[in-house]
């Protein structure tokens, strides 16, 4: 699973959440994107996600949304989509996941962290599958906190 591809509605929670975390738990082992099928170039990630992320020493302040394109299907392997729903690529010989999970957008803070935290046990999963069992990834967003 090289290059994993996360795709949301805005890039502005979910998949923006969901690359910070990939990169981190794969460690250099494997690649990652996210995109939104209605993103705003012009626009920002949600305060809330900013803040959350911070938390776990993860700095999405300054990042943009990234509109979907055919070119970040191609690159991926794996494509992660999350509510996007018919606008989300569909390319044969690739892996396809549909996480259902709420959109952080305008909810209070312990709920964004339980999204976040959800989306990290789902990493981890996701990390795991391609690695040697001595090298399994361990940590979630709850134990990153500790």
């Amino acid at each position: 699973m090289g290059r994993v591809l996360f795709v949301c509605l805005h890039n502005a929670g979910r998949s923006r959440m969901s690359q910070a975390l990939f990169e981190r738990a794969a460690g250099g082992r494997h690649a990652a994107l996210s995109a939104g099928s209605e993103a705003d170039p012009a626009g920002r990630v949600h305060p809330e996600v900013v803040e959350v992320m911070r938390e776990l020493g993860i700095d999405l302040a300054e990042r943009k949304p990234h509109r979907l394109d055919d070119a970040d299907a191609e690159w991926a392997e794996v494509v992660v989509t999350m509510g996007c729903g018919d606008a989300c690529p569909v390319l044969p010989g690739k892996r396809y996941l549909d996480w259902e999970l709420e959109d952080p957008a305008g909810k209070p803070l312990d709920d964004v962290r339980r999204i976040r935290d959800e989306i990290a046990e789902r990493i981890t999963g996701l990390v795991n599958e391609s690695l040697p069992a001595g090298e399994k990834v361990v940590s979630s967003a709850k134990e990153t906190r500790g």
